[in-house]
């Protein structure tokens, strides 16, 4: 009995491909290579690029997105171009360094186009992390399970200049955010079920560092 617990648990690990994409030997001032920058709404254009930042988990470089554009309803999109996937699971470290109407860090998956998507963002100003999906252009909050459906994801404290970690699981139509390891909420939707790839999202004019993007995919997902 113990040993088929142990064969149990040890599938999923072998079903996964792992892989964390650092910034360290990308250039400073620069979009790194496999990088694509694109927006979601009208606005000045995003400046994605590579600073150092000694204070990194994985120092000295991070990819930041620096604009200061203050649309509000603007989305500064950086898209990784290695990997489409359905399911899977996305963590990345971000901090938040500055911004008067936001300071937003978010993940993104099953991206179709800059208007077709799925995010999650912590929010410094807000003290919050929020589910959306951004269908047509619309962005609407999924509310976690167990809540009132019109709820606006959950309150945490996310203090700036502080390096924190978000994390996604995404399984068919499920999903479960965790801020810096605790588990904060899951919710579910249906809009997007085909693979799409991933990226990182900022809004208005956060000003947002990232470092060790970390995507954990299913062996049948594509490169």
């Amino acid at each position: 009995m113990r040993l088929l617990v142990l064969l149990i648990v040890a599938l999923p690990i072998s079903a996964a491909r792992l892989e964390t994409v650092r910034f360290d030997q990308a250039i400073p001032g620069k979009l790194p290579a496999d990088w694509t920058v694109a927006t979601t709404h009208a606005g000045a254009p995003p400046r994605w690029e590579i600073v150092r930042d000694e204070s990194a988990p994985s120092p000295p470089n991070v990819l930041a997105q620096l604009s200061r554009d203050p649309t509000a309803g603007r989305f500064p999109l950086a898209i990784w171009n290695r990997a489409s996937l359905q399911d899977g699971e996305l963590s990345v470290a971000f901090k938040t360094v500055d911004g008067s109407i936001d300071q937003a860090a978010g993940i993104v998956w099953r991206y179709q186009d800059p208007n077709d998507y799925y995010i999650v963002r912590a929010n410094a100003l807000e003290n919050n992390v929020v589910l959306y999906k951004v269908e047509h252009g619309i962005r609407a909050s999924i509310a976690p399970k167990g809540l009132p459906s019109r709820s606006y994801g959950v309150k945490h404290e996310i203090p700036a200049g502080r390096w924190h970690n978000l994390r996604v699981n995404f399984y068919g139509p499920v999903f479960t955010v965790f801020l810096n390891q605790e588990r904060l909420f899951e919710a579910d939707d249906t809009t997007f079920q085909q693979p799409g790839k991933v990226g990182l999202w900022t809004k208005a004019d956060s000003v947002t560092y990232f470092d060790d993007f970390t995507i954990s995919r299913e062996r049948n997902s594509s490169e």
